[in-house]
């Protein structure tokens, strides 16, 4: 299944917050998550934080809920070049998040597999 992705303008941080009542930050978040052992939320990095992480985004071939194999399409191909991956899904499209320093790594691999990918 041949989607085209984009990465998304910034840089992110995946941030663990273990009290389930802690509204999410501000503006600055991509993502925010509540399960039992509390939230987990994407939001912009700050400058100078290290281990960041970049995004890319499938909403350019957005789907259904039923499609089988849209998010699988995506992550094998990562998984085949050793990339780390967080992913956050939406009712429509999915975002991987990439570490920032294996940008170039993810889009090639991407690409390899026959997806678009936009800078």
């Amino acid at each position: 299944m041949t989607q085209r992705l984009r990465f998304l303008t910034g840089r992110f941080q995946v941030d663990h917050r273990p009290a389930v009542d802690v509204p999410p930050p501000g503006e600055e978040w991509l993502s925010v998550v509540r399960a039992p052992e509390g939230l987990t939320v994407v939001r912009a990095a700050e400058a100078g934080e290290e281990a960041a992480w970049v995004a890319l985004y499938s909403g350019d071939t957005a789907h259904d809920l039923d499609v089988p194999g849209m998010l699988a399409a995506l992550l094998v191909p990562l998984r085949d070049a050793g990339v780390s991956v967080f992913v956050c899904s939406t009712f429509h499209a999915d975002v991987v998040l990439v570490p920032e320093d294996a940008r170039a790594e993810a889009a090639a691999a991407l690409r390899a597999a026959g997806h678009e990918v936009a800078e």
